[in-house]
């Protein structure tokens, strides 16, 4: 296969990383696995390139995936909103590579290896 399943079936990896997409859009910056944050970076990296697309079908697009959350509580605007207009317009010259991933060393329950996925 050509990804990793994370011991889910395809619902379930689907709901998680849309999970996870929304959450790193509204706050920029997450702890998860390494698994978890090599995955995201190809879901979220479209994302961004759907928002720099701008037009309705890309933000018809990404609505279809990301979840309707509030993003800053005092405009009361939504993650798709944040994408299209502050985080598309932050990486309008760059061509790819919108997210870091730093590796921070094993969970402290199971051990497995975490890692801080961010918009860089």
């Amino acid at each position: 296969m050509a990804y990793a399943k994370l011991g889910r079936d395809s619902a379930g990896r689907k709901a998680l990383f849309r999970d996870l997409a929304t959450d790193l859009i509204i706050n920029e910056r997450i702890e998860t696995t390494e698994a978890k944050a090599k995955e995201l970076r190809s879901i979220v990296e479209k994302m961004i390139t759907l928002g720099k697309r701008g037009d309705l079908h890309a933000r018809r697009q990404a609505a279809a995936f990301i979840r309707r959350e509030v993003a800053n509580e005092e405009t009361n605007e939504d993650a798709i909103q944040k994408l299209f207009s502050e985080i598309a317009t932050r990486y309008e010259d760059r061509q790819g590579g919108y997210t870091r991933i730093l590796k921070v060393g094993p969970r402290r329950g199971d051990g497995a290896p975490m890692a801080i996925i961010e918009l860089v």
